[in-house]
């Protein structure tokens, strides 16, 4: 049996909690510069990307016609959730880490790791299909140069790679992770800009979308229908429409289509969780991340909902192009010169998603190897305070899988690490609210949830109710405990249940690969396996005690 020491079974280091002393709560060895601004452009920026100009449109058709403002505001809602979750975490623990540091201090080391691996799964997926998202966008833009040179000079042809090495993301890749290397406030000045520009370019959408809009598209007669492939021919449109529209009106698939459409547009809220991995960044964290966190949720929730709007009152659903669906809207009311401008936000979209999914990635990296559960020289700080190494070790990773592979067979597995570290940081707060008995009761209703056994998820919810409650108050708390944190765990639970088979043995494969690093690496060079090793001072979160903390090497 494998023990980190003679004293210690496996069961016990698996189970160990990270402790983190009052006193060095507010200790930072990166640069605190940020401000709240920096913190809602950075939530906003990586929560808007580019699938606000996609995304409403491929849901509006195939899903949820003009009540698709209803499945954004069921997503907003069940994302909300999460984001209460970690807004009351970063006021506890305002260091980086994230939802891994989280999980360290109230449910043990090993899932601490889990989590944390899965968010480096997440953020290093997302980077690579952001960036080629972005190349593709640019690269049609101007007229697909770089695509015909490299299909006809340097085309691959093996199964699971991309048809031809995306070279145009690589540059963009490594261009931002030079940009982070200098340094946060640089970083953000630029996010500030962008996310500037493409909200102004939303609100062109939004503003033009109600000029030009016909309010009888929210409520087409099924008899109209009847007559839409003619409609279609006219407009050279017959390549976008499919059978199957509904019954038409306001919900022309029913509530349950509204219901899908909102599975589908809670990812589009993916993304503000990169302002908690910010805590040693932030001027006033305990004030300013859990303000970044819900205004930026709120801000992109209107944002959806307006580009939403706006696109069905200007087109019938059963028209509407998913792949380009504002500039074919546009088009359709006779303002064709504003794909330009779509196009210019779609830009400015894609490049804050991309640095938003580049941004924590580092940070989690340097809070695990800081920790000892990952290699030692992730964790280096360059002069100017920011992970040099961490960023420019996940930048060639993502660079690497952005031009050689296939990545949307893997983009479902990005989800699942998402919903996975989402879970978890619910169930931290009900651990930290109720007390570690209370959890066991939460896996059974949450469990039992799942299966339509109401009256038994009821009874466990009361059971939880009942338990002590934690009398430590922090500058923020979730409402309503414990009901909130768990339906925010039911809905992820949800979430993953809906994914593939193929899906989730990618998923394993991963999570192999990163146990075998933690049995082979981490369960050794845990810091706090040292700190148990000598002397020890009381701590305040978890119930073990530890010595100082290791210092940040800087290069």
């Amino acid at each position: 049996m494998i023990s980190c020491k003679p004293a210690l079974s496996l069961a016990q280091c698996l189970c160990r909690k990270k402790v983190v002393r009052e006193e060095s709560v507010e200790e930072s060895h990166l640069c605190r510069c940020l401000t709240t601004i920096d913190l809602i452009a950075l939530g906003i920026g990586s929560t808007l990307g580019a699938g606000v100009y996609v995304l409403a449109g491929e849901v509006a058709k195939a899903d949820s016609g003009p009540s698709v403002i209803i499945s954004f505001l069921i997503a907003a809602l069940a994302s909300m959730l999460t984001g209460l979750c970690y807004a009351e975490f970063s006021t506890r623990m305002p260091r980086t880490g994230s939802a891994y540091l989280y999980s360290y201090v109230t449910v043990g080391e090993l899932l601490a790791f889990i989590t944390g691996w899965n968010l480096i799964l997440s953020y290093t997926i997302g980077t690579s299909s952001v960036a080629k998202a972005w190349s593709g966008t640019f690269d049609t833009i101007i007229g697909k140069p770089v695509e015909s040179f490299l299909k006809g000079n340097a085309k691959l042809n093996s199964p699971g790679l991309a048809d031809y090495p995306d070279c145009l993301a690589v540059c963009i890749i490594m261009l931002l992770a030079g940009l982070l290397s200098i340094g946060v406030k640089e970083s953000t000045r630029v996010n500030k800009l962008l996310t500037a520009i493409n909200i102004l370019v939303l609100l062109f959408v939004i503003i033009g979308g109600f000029i030009k809009g016909d309010i009888y598209n929210w409520n087409i007669r099924e008899e109209d229908l009847m007559n839409m492939t003619a409609e279609a021919q006219n407009l050279s449109l017959v390549a976008h429409v499919d059978n199957g529209y509904g019954s038409g009106g306001f919900m022309p698939y029913g509530f349950s289509g509204t219901l899908t459409g909102a599975a589908s547009c809670f990812y589009a809220f993916v993304g503000f969780d990169c302002i908690a991995t910010t805590g040693e960044e932030v001027k006033n964290p305990q004030k300013s991340i859990p303000i970044g966190i819900i205004t930026s949720l709120l801000i992109c929730f209107l944002a959806y909902l307006g580009v939403s709007a706006a696109l069905t009152l200007m087109m019938p659903y059963y028209l509407l192009d998913v792949k380009s669906s504002l500039p074919t809207a546009f088009e359709y009311v006779g303002w064709s010169g504003a794909k330009y401008l779509v196009a210019v936000g779609s830009l400015c979209a894609l490049s804050t998603s991309l640095l938003g999914a580049m941004f924590p990635l580092p940070r989690i990296v340097l809070a695990m190897a800081r920790d000892g559960l990952l290699f030692k020289v992730l964790g280096k700080l360059s002069t100017r305070q920011t992970p040099i190494v961490a960023t420019f070790v996940g930048a060639v990773i993502s660079a690497v899988m952005a031009c050689l592979f296939d990545l949307k067979a893997l983009i479902d597995m990005m989800s699942i690490g998402t919903l996975v570290a989402y879970t978890l940081v619910a169930m931290c707060v009900l651990i930290l609210s109720s007390g570690l008995d209370a959890i066991i009761a939460a896996e059974i209703g949450s469990i039992f949830g799942l299966v339509t056994l109401l009256l038994i998820s009821v009874a466990a919810v009361l059971i939880i109710w009942r338990q002590p409650q934690n009398q430590t108050k922090a500058p923020f708390m979730v409402p309503c405990i414990p009901f909130l944190p768990i339906l925010s765990m039911c809905v992820n639970l949800c979430l993953m249940v809906q994914m593939s088979a193929a899906t989730w043995i990618q998923f394993s494969i991963c999570m192999a690969i990163g146990l075998l690093i933690y049995f082979c690496y981490g369960i050794r060079h845990s810091v706090e396996r040292h700190h148990r090793q000598g002397h020890c001072v009381e701590g305040t979160f978890g119930n073990e005690t530890s010595a100082d903390e290791n210092k940040d090497e800087v290069i």
